[in-house]
Protein backbone atom coordinates (compact mmCIF):
# COMPACT_ATOMS: atom_id res chain seq x y z
CA UNK A 1 0.00 0.00 0.00
CA UNK A 2 1.71 3.28 -0.67
CA UNK A 3 2.72 5.60 1.99
CA UNK A 4 -0.35 8.22 1.32
CA UNK A 5 -2.84 6.08 1.06
CA UNK A 6 -1.83 4.20 4.61
CA UNK A 7 -2.20 7.97 5.77
CA UNK A 8 -5.40 8.57 4.62
CA UNK A 9 -6.30 5.54 6.24
CA UNK A 10 -5.27 6.74 9.57
CA UNK A 11 -7.03 10.04 9.39
CA UNK A 12 -10.37 8.55 8.02
CA UNK A 13 -9.80 6.18 11.66
CA UNK A 14 -9.33 9.17 13.76
CA UNK A 15 -11.84 11.21 12.03
CA UNK A 16 -14.33 7.96 12.55
CA UNK A 17 -13.45 7.90 16.28
CA UNK A 18 -13.97 11.26 16.78
CA UNK A 19 -17.26 11.16 15.30
CA UNK A 20 -18.63 8.40 17.24
CA UNK A 21 -17.37 9.89 20.10
CA UNK A 22 -19.19 12.81 20.26
CA UNK A 23 -23.02 12.60 20.22
CA UNK A 24 -23.58 16.05 19.11
CA UNK A 25 -21.38 17.97 16.69
CA UNK A 26 -20.15 21.70 16.67
CA UNK A 27 -19.93 23.35 13.59
CA UNK A 28 -16.18 23.19 14.16
CA UNK A 29 -16.59 19.39 14.18
CA UNK A 30 -18.73 18.91 11.47
CA UNK A 31 -16.75 21.64 9.03
CA UNK A 32 -13.33 20.18 9.79
CA UNK A 33 -14.59 16.40 9.53
CA UNK A 34 -16.60 16.98 6.08
CA UNK A 35 -13.67 19.26 4.83
CA UNK A 36 -10.84 16.27 5.74
CA UNK A 37 -12.95 13.65 3.77
CA UNK A 38 -13.47 15.78 1.50
CA UNK A 39 -9.62 17.62 0.72
CA UNK A 40 -8.37 13.52 0.69
CA UNK A 41 -10.66 12.89 -2.63
CA UNK A 42 -8.16 13.66 -5.63
CA UNK A 43 -9.04 16.87 -7.54
CA UNK A 44 -10.81 18.52 -5.19
CA UNK A 45 -9.55 22.11 -4.05
CA UNK A 46 -9.31 23.84 -0.75
CA UNK A 47 -11.63 26.04 -1.78
CA UNK A 48 -14.17 23.48 -3.43
CA UNK A 49 -14.45 21.49 0.03
CA UNK A 50 -14.80 24.57 2.07
CA UNK A 51 -18.04 25.32 -0.08
CA UNK A 52 -19.51 22.32 0.31
CA UNK A 53 -18.52 21.84 4.29
CA UNK A 54 -20.02 25.29 4.74
CA UNK A 55 -23.24 24.24 3.24
CA UNK A 56 -23.17 21.12 4.35
CA UNK A 57 -22.50 22.37 7.95
CA UNK A 58 -24.57 25.66 7.74
CA UNK A 59 -27.78 24.21 6.10
CA UNK A 60 -29.98 21.50 7.53
CA UNK A 61 -29.70 17.79 6.33
CA UNK A 62 -33.30 16.94 7.04
CA UNK A 63 -35.66 17.69 3.95
CA UNK A 64 -38.10 19.19 6.93
CA UNK A 65 -35.73 21.35 8.38
CA UNK A 66 -35.14 22.55 4.66
CA UNK A 67 -38.38 23.35 4.33
CA UNK A 68 -38.62 25.42 7.42
CA UNK A 69 -35.45 26.93 7.44
CA UNK A 70 -35.49 30.91 7.89
CA UNK A 71 -33.53 32.68 5.33
CA UNK A 72 -30.75 32.96 8.20
CA UNK A 73 -29.73 29.70 7.10
CA UNK A 74 -29.32 31.67 3.40
CA UNK A 75 -27.76 34.38 4.70
CA UNK A 76 -25.19 32.66 6.69
CA UNK A 77 -24.30 30.07 4.05
CA UNK A 78 -23.84 33.74 1.57
CA UNK A 79 -21.96 35.56 3.91
CA UNK A 80 -19.74 32.20 4.94
CA UNK A 81 -19.33 31.48 1.55
CA UNK A 82 -17.64 35.15 0.87
CA UNK A 83 -15.76 35.75 3.96
CA UNK A 84 -14.31 32.18 5.44
CA UNK A 85 -13.97 29.59 2.08
CA UNK A 86 -10.02 31.13 2.28
CA UNK A 87 -9.25 30.05 5.64
CA UNK A 88 -8.99 26.69 5.34
CA UNK A 89 -6.07 25.12 3.54
CA UNK A 90 -5.41 21.64 2.10
CA UNK A 91 -2.78 20.92 5.08
CA UNK A 92 -5.02 22.45 7.71
CA UNK A 93 -9.23 22.99 7.55
CA UNK A 94 -8.77 25.67 10.11
CA UNK A 95 -11.76 24.71 12.06
CA UNK A 96 -11.91 27.23 14.91
CA UNK A 97 -11.00 29.84 12.31
CA UNK A 98 -13.92 29.30 10.32
CA UNK A 99 -16.31 28.40 13.48
CA UNK A 100 -15.66 32.34 14.34
CA UNK A 101 -16.06 33.32 10.44
CA UNK A 102 -18.86 31.53 10.53
CA UNK A 103 -20.58 32.96 13.92
CA UNK A 104 -20.18 36.62 12.84
CA UNK A 105 -22.17 35.96 9.85
CA UNK A 106 -24.61 34.44 12.15
CA UNK A 107 -24.66 37.23 14.58
CA UNK A 108 -24.60 39.54 10.91
CA UNK A 109 -27.58 37.42 9.39
CA UNK A 110 -29.95 37.42 13.05
CA UNK A 111 -29.46 41.14 12.80
CA UNK A 112 -30.78 41.46 9.61
CA UNK A 113 -32.83 38.95 8.66
CA UNK A 114 -34.80 37.93 11.72
CA UNK A 115 -36.54 34.33 11.49
CA UNK A 116 -40.16 34.05 10.65
CA UNK A 117 -41.25 33.81 13.84
CA UNK A 118 -40.16 36.94 15.24
CA UNK A 119 -41.71 39.14 12.36
CA UNK A 120 -44.78 39.72 11.10
CA UNK A 121 -45.52 36.95 8.42
CA UNK A 122 -47.47 37.65 5.25
CA UNK A 123 -51.04 36.37 5.01
CA UNK A 124 -52.51 36.90 1.61
CA UNK A 125 -56.21 36.23 2.89
CA UNK A 126 -56.06 39.19 5.49
CA UNK A 127 -57.15 42.35 3.76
Amino acid sequence: MERGSVRALVMVGLVMGMIVGQSTASFKDCYTTCFIFCIITPNNTAFSCSLQCLKDCIIPSHPLDIQTADTTYFCKLGCASSLCTNLSTKRNPAGEKVESCVNSCSNKCTQYHPSPSKTQQFNPAKP
